[in-house]
């Protein structure tokens, strides 16, 4: 949920709500999620971050300070979502990390490509997927350093 002033620390775009819950619980645990939008599909995503459709009336120098993207989404994929972000001189400093269940190499090298910064793969194991949560979560709000969006 945004904050009052409507700042977002993490937007998690995902369609599953299992991984969603799982996320946000971790994050929530270590006190990481105060502000977190969740959106489920890559349309959404886009209309979230570029503020048009549905989220018209959001700022669009109100950015989340990381992207948590899916690449399996319904309607856009998330590598059409990196697309656009990365290509858009106000949104692409934005940190975009990968979490999905895809082990294709292709996917990888593709997020690469388009300028992910980070790309991790679900752990298909409860502990291993909690552990996952908090330490993006750690590294991406409280340790990285982004510069301003333009």
């Amino acid at each position: 949920m945004a904050s009052p002033d409507g700042r977002v620390d993490i937007l998690m775009v995902e369609d599953n709500p299992n991984d969603e819950e799982l996320t946000l619980h971790e994050l929530r645990k270590y006190h990481l999620a105060n502000t977190v939008q969740v959106v489920r599909d890559g349309q959404e995503a886009l209309e979230y971050i570029f503020c048009t459709g549905r989220y018209a009336d959001r700022d669009v120098n109100e950015h989340p300070h990381v992207i948590l993207l899916d690449i399996k989404l319904p309607f856009i994929d998330g590598l059409e979502v990196l697309r656009r972000v990365k290509q858009d001189p106000r949104t692409r400093t934005i940190p975009v990390v990968m979490l999905t269940s895809s082990r294709e190499e292709r996917d990888l090298i593709e997020s690469y490509r388009l300028g992910v910064n980070s790309y991790i793969v679900k752990p298909v194991d409860f502990d291993q997927f909690k552990e996952s949560a908090r330490a993006l979560g750690m590294y991406w709000l409280l340790y990285n350093r982004p510069p301003k969006a333009a």
